[in-house]
């Protein structure tokens, strides 16, 4: 949802809440913070040292380091490129320009790069994240934003000016591991040039003249794809330069990405401001590090090096399905465009607030949020399209947001499991919700459940409607598709119900 730029991401549309410098490395994620991974009664020294690198403890108050310290850091930079350069296979075309800063000068550097149009669509993402219910309709966006890059930046290359920036209050030893990831960009920068290859599924389909197409929906993952490639090679470097000591590498230390792979999922002991983050957040945090690095190893574990850094560089995935799913990336799979009602005719009493794709990462953390990790997992790699179109009534900028949101599945009992899941969710996003006894084509009237209680997943079949304080929630289920209309007319919702079915046997 949020928007993106070269240095801040966080793009417009729902699945786009990437709040950090292309290059930056969060704590949270990160090999150089306190970790949760210590030795265990049954490890090896080599694994003992192995945690050591990887998860050094940071000290409780902030202390500058000294200059001498500072300048046996900018001697390191390029002795950890070259070593990077052998691991990536990507030539040293260059030398990377080197300075040492604050962490308050990066915080400005973070927020000074946001335009007005970031910020505009940083406020839309927001409104749409809470009708949705993936934050609190009281949550502060932009605050939490400020908070979490003070918290968690750890170091950032500087795509604008070829420059690796350096932290005055991060002790040396615990910046090499961070230089190797973020020389890591720099080698990519030399190879593909970030901000152009970042740039090429970027396009802001809320504010385009013209209404977005099927193509456009299709292709509005590919930045969160691309950034998942570059973030996943960073984080693959790092590792094996932390267990290069101890003569090991992530071929043979499993247990190792394990542990990383679960200390980002809850952020480190010192990490409150990430902790507190509502799921959607932490996890769009998380995401291109997180699975980034599992698509990488799994590449590698395929194709080798070759294959995981100069191929996919090359030929890069467009869908946050082929991150996670990094078989259906070598296999080339090919899935039928989703296809768009017309926007501009169907909700010619509306003006356009957002549109985009909401890919299988948006759709798994929806899923998890409205109900649990274990249902996420049986059902989101089920999932094969889906966007949303949100819009106000007609010259009210201030009107109640409505939406419409279309997901297609493997078959027709995925799309009902997905359907009651999002149905019995209502009784945790709106104070009411009552379904009207407007239902078709069969189909048992569904018990919305509280956030607390229990949930059995069941399968909803045909025409769904609820009556809630924000107007008519409408949930239709034919064949692989699940149509969801919220706060829309009637007309406008007849409209669409019947150009999405068109096309569904």
């Amino acid at each position: 949802m949020p928007a993106k730029n070269t240095e801040i991401d966080g793009k417009h549309s729902i699945r786009k809440f990437r709040p950090c410098v292309l290059g930056v490395l969060l704590i949270a994620g990160g090999l150089w913070a306190q970790g949760a991974s210590g030795q265990k009664p049954d490890q090896d020294p080599s694994q003992k040292q192995a945690d050591k690198s990887v998860h050094p403890t940071q000290p409780q108050e902030e202390v500058k380091i000294t200059p001498s310290e500072a300048e046996d850091l900018f001697h390191s930079v390029d002795e950890i490129l070259e070593f990077d350069s052998k691991e990536t296979g990507l030539a040293v075309k260059r030398t990377v320009k080197r300075r040492l800063t604050s962490r308050d000068a990066v915080v400005k550097y973070l927020t000074g790069h946001m335009k007005d149009q970031d910020t505009r669509r940083l406020e839309r993402s927001a409104q749409v994240l809470k009708k949705f219910g993936l934050l609190p309709r009281d949550f502060d966006l932009e605050k939490l934003l400020i908070a979490l890059l003070r918290e968690q930046v750890a170091g950032y290359y500087d795509s604008k000016t070829k420059t690796v920036n350096l932290l005055d209050w991060i002790p040396p030893a615990e910046q090499e591991p961070v230089l190797a990831h973020e020389l890591t960009h720099a080698l990519q920068d030399q190879a593909v040039g970030l901000e152009k290859f970042m740039k090429k599924g970027e396009r802001d389909l809320a504010e385009s003249k013209r209404g977005p197409t099927a193509e456009d929906i299709e292709n509005d993952e590919m930045d969160n794809a691309r950034q998942a490639v570059v973030e996943g090679q960073a984080e693959t470097v790092m590792l094996d330069y932390a267990l290069k000591p101890v003569g090991r590498s992530i071929a043979d230390s499993p247990e190792v990405v394990a542990a990383m792979v679960a200390e980002m999922n809850s952020g480190t002991a010192d990490s409150s401001v990430f902790k507190s983050a509502p799921l959607f957040l932490r996890e769009s945090l998380t995401f291109p590090y997180n699975y980034g690095l599992k698509f990488e190893i799994r590449l590698m574990e395929v194709g080798g090096r070759e294959k995981a850094f100069t191929g996919v560089l090359a030929n890069p995935p467009h869908s946050t399905r082929q991150i996670m799913q990094p078989e259906t990336y070598m296999a080339d799979e090919k899935l039928e465009p989703m296809r768009v009602v017309d926007f501009a005719r169907d909700f010619k009493n509306y003006d356009r607030f957002d549109v985009g794709a909401m890919g299988e990462f948006d759709t798994s953390v929806l899923i998890e949020q409205y109900a649990g990790k274990e249902i996420r997992q049986r059902l989101y790699q089920e999932w094969r399209g889906g966007y949303y179109y949100a819009a106000r009534p007609k010259g009210n900028s201030d009107g109640r947001l409505g939406v419409l949101y279309v997901s297609r599945w493997s078959n027709a009992e995925k799309a009902g499991e997905f359907a009651s899941v999002y149905a019995r969710a209502m009784g945790q996003r709106y104070k009411q919700a009552k379904e009207t006894g407007n239902v078709v084509e069969g189909g048992p009237p569904v018990e919305i459940a509280g956030e607390h209680a229990d949930f059995k997943i069941d399968v909803l079949n045909g025409r769904h409607e609820w009556a809630t304080e924000e107007g008519a929630v409408v949930i239709e289920v034919r064949g692989d598709t699940v149509l969801v209309t919220e706060s829309l007319d009637a007309a406008t919702t007849a409209v669409v119900e019947k150009e999405v079915f068109s096309a569904v046997k």
